[in-house]
Formats: C-alpha cells, sequence, structure tokens
C-alpha cells in the first residue's frame, strides 16, 4: 500500500487505487466491478457512484473489503529488498511470469521462465508449502498469479512488490528497464 487513507463513500476511485494498488482486482472478484468495459468505472467518480451504478447496496461492506483485501496483498507480497536478501542466503526459486520474449530481453539471473512445462510441474509436484517467488513488469500480474495459486493451497508463494522495475529502481540500477 503507498499512502493509506480513510475510505468513505466520497472517496474518488482515483484516491482509492493510488492508497489500495489492489482495490480494483479486489471489487472485481468479489463485485464484477473495474474489470472490464461493462464493469468499468471513471477515476473522479466517488465510491457511492460507483456502488449505485453496480448496485450494490452496502458501501460499508465494499470498504471493508477492499481493506481486508489490502492485508492480504500485503501478505502475498515480497519487497526487493526481501527478495535480495534470500536469494543471497540460498537458493530462493524465482519464476518470471512475463512473456518468453520479456524474459530474454531480461530477467533475474536466478529466474526461471514460466514455461508450460514448469507450470504444470509446479501445480501437480511441488509441494504446497514450497517457497517460491513471482515476478513481473509492474508486480500486478504476479501479484495475481500468487493470489491464485494461493486459492489452490500453495500457502508461501509471494509476489515480488513493483516487479523488475521495482528491483531496478530499489536494488539494481544497472538492471536494465523497459
Amino acid at each position: 500500500m503507498s499512502t493509506a487513507i480513510e475510505i468513505t463513500k466520497n472517496s474518488t476511485m482515483q484516491e482509492i487505487l493510488d492508497a489500495y494498488p489492489g482495490a480494483q482486482s479486489a471489487l472485481f472478484s468479489r463485485y464484477h466491478v473495474g474489470g472490464c468495459s461493462s464493469c468499468g468505472f471513471q477515476p473522479g467518480e466517488t465510491l457511492e457512484q460507483v456502488c449505485q451504478s453496480h448496485s450494490i447496496g452496502d458501501v460499508e461492506e465494499v470498504i471493508q473489503h477492499i481493506k481486508s483485501s489490502a492485508d492480504v496483498e500485503q501478505a502475498l507480497s515480497l519487497s526487493p529488498q526481501e527478495l535480495q536478501m534470500r536469494l543471497e542466503k540460498a537458493a530462493f526459486k524465482v519464476i518470471d511470469i512475463r512473456t518468453p520474449e520479456e524474459f530474454e530481453m531480461l530477467h533475474l539471473e536466478e529466474a526461471r521462465p514460466a514455461t508450460q512445462e514448469l507450470v504444470e510441474e509446479v501445480l501437480t509436484r511441488w509441494p504446497k508449502d514450497s517457497e517460491f517467488v513471482l515476478v513481473c513488469h509492474d508486480g500486478k500480474m504476479s501479484r495475481e498469479a500468487a493470489s491464485n495459486l494461493r486459492t489452490q493451497g500453495f500457502v508461501n508463494v509471494k509476489a515480488l512488490k513493483g516487479g523488475l522495475e521495482a528491483w531496478s529502481k530499489e536494488i539494481d540500477p544497472l538492471f536494465p528497464s523497459y
């Protein structure tokens, strides 16, 4: 979470998304709000307006869902500094979920590309308590993928917070950015 704000029915969606980056995913997964053109919203709309336009009666319930989703998101995240420490201490599994072309362009030395074979191996052969981190460009896709793996029973999967962009800014300024 960037900056915590007190969410109210009058908070704009932009304010909410700035403070709770995973809010859109949380809203879509529970209420089918914000994931496609038919259920979208404008950044300047208030939470109350979005709830009204999507026939959601309890704004307070939506606020609580956004806040609890932020706690879950925090539990899924691994900061670039934490990943660096884990990589220095021992071999740590890093799976890069970007496209093969993006992986070829640049990747962490320790990362393995998320090929179909690797995904199948993870899902069918890895113990559910395996510790590993997923990485992508900006952390959004890896957060979604880690969340999905958690629902399948993987209790120690994490997503690199901010993705390779954050790694480049916070850990290795020589790591190429795109």
